[in-house]
């Protein structure tokens, strides 16, 4: 059966009918999740608070590893570490005699290397690093005497929980 819309009610009713399905569908589609978009960066952060060069070591590996992928796959990253507490020692070739950071055999047998590893990553892969000042302030380690390329922040675990709150994912190497 064909129905003939000359009278303009019926014609007035399927506009109405139109319109309200598509509002339907709209609003349908509005309560969906947002797709993500391909190129949003990877955020992530590494929080270093420990002495053991062999764990520094493993950090560093698994860094280079996410960042070698995220290369391989056109992914942009923001990459960070944060050095708070015992993690002072891997951005400075000062001793730290007379704290609790102090060099031991370990860390002098690998300071090199370590150091060499990290500036790569900053260097080459864009992986940012950034000191608690607290930390550096307690020990009183001269600004000269960090490494090039290391961001002071006012607090560490404060710096952290921002990061966090802006989306960044937290590693931490055990």
């Amino acid at each position: 059966m064909i129905m003939k819309l000359c009278n303009p009610l019926p014609r007035m009713f399927m506009a109405m009918f139109v319109l309200c399905a598509a509002g339907t569908v709209s609003a349908v589609a509005a309560d969906q999740p947002a797709a993500k978009p391909k190129d949003e960066v990877v955020k992530v952060v590494y929080h270093a608070d420990f002495a053991d060069p062999r764990r520094f070591s493993a950090m560093l590996a698994n860094i280079h590893n996410m960042v070698s992928t995220y290369q391989s796959e056109l992914k942009e990253y923001d990459v960070r570490i944060v050095f708070v507490s015992y993690g002072i020692r891997f951005v400075t070739q000062d001793k730290l005699a007379g704290t609790p950071f102090v060099e031991d055999a370990a860390l002098k047998r690998r300071r090199a290397e370590l150091l060499a590893r990290l500036a790569t990553l900053r260097d080459t892969e864009g992986v940012k690093l950034e000191l608690c000042d607290i930390t550096r302030e307690a020990v009183h380690l001269p600004k000269e005497k960090i490494i090039p390329g290391v961001a002071l922040v006012p607090s560490g675990v404060v710096h952290i929980a921002e990061l966090q709150h802006q989306g960044y994912a937290y590693l931490k190497v055990e």
